[in-house]
């Protein structure tokens, strides 16, 4: 299922991340997902919350400049070589995964969750659910 990613841009000193952390905490919003990629000067962190609406609000009253996308969060085999059930029918389809990160959690079935962004977003979450359903007999997990 696709849900809400979103990103800030921020400057690689101590602190600028617990600032976000303190200020999503204090108004009660969960950080589900993570992801930060640093270079010398500015990481990028992307991050799904338990509330993206309220997140993207907050984060904007504080000054920082958002975007959204969407991306895809979907149950992963946990098995050596189950990220293959994701990845392959991707590549079969000529969809083109830009990132991918682990969810903090785990789906309905036990099993974890990785958030990934490619480029046809719907079309994916149509492949997926249509190859999960198929090879496991259920639907793909939604958040």
């Amino acid at each position: 299922m696709s849900v809400r990613q979103i990103s800030i841009s921020l400057e690689n000193v101590p602190g600028k991340f617990l600032d976000v952390s303190e200020c999503l905490g204090v108004e009660g919003i969960n950080i589900r997902a993570i992801s930060v990629a640093d270079t010398s000067d500015i990481s990028t962190v992307r991050f799904v919350t338990d509330d993206p609406d309220k997140t993207c609000n907050v984060l904007k009253s504080h000054g920082y400049s958002i975007k959204e996308t969407e991306v895809i969060a979907v149950e992963v085999p946990d098995h050596p070589g189950g990220l293959r059930a994701v990845l392959k029918p991707l590549k079969e389809a000529g969809i083109n995964v830009h990132f991918l990160y682990p969810y903090l959690g785990r789906g309905e079935s036990g099993q974890p969750i990785v958030i990934v962004g490619v480029d046809r977003t719907q079309k994916a979450v149509e492949l997926l659910k249509r190859n999960w359903v198929h090879t496991f007999g259920r639907e793909i997990y939604a958040l």
